[in-house]
């Protein structure tokens, strides 16, 4: 990870994660974030969506912030959630 020092730093590195070409490795954010919402639907027994997916992954990373709060992966993972979570709502996927 690129130093990071300001909530600039935090923002853009983020932003770095999000947009780079993930969808090798893990398949499409919304396929992939929806298989989550369907192993987790079974296994809570609950309704969960692909927005869901992004705020709980988001709830994860604040949990270790609280552990760990000097490791800056957590701050930046939040924000890279966040992102995906809000262009899933955008789109109107679920």
């Amino acid at each position: 990870m690129t130093e990071i020092k300001t909530r600039s730093d935090v923002l853009n590195t983020a932003n770095r994660y999000v947009t780079k070409d993930r969808a090798s490795d893990h398949g499409p954010m919304e396929d992939n974030f929806g298989r989550i919402a369907k192993l987790w639907e079974g296994y809570l027994g609950v309704d969960i969506n692909a927005v869901d997916v992004a705020a709980m992954m988001t709830l994860l990373k604040i949990a270790r912030s609280k552990s760990n709060p000097t490791h800056l992966d957590n701050w930046v993972d939040s924000c890279g959630y966040m992102a995906c979570g809000g262009e899933l709502a955008a789109r109107g996927r679920d």
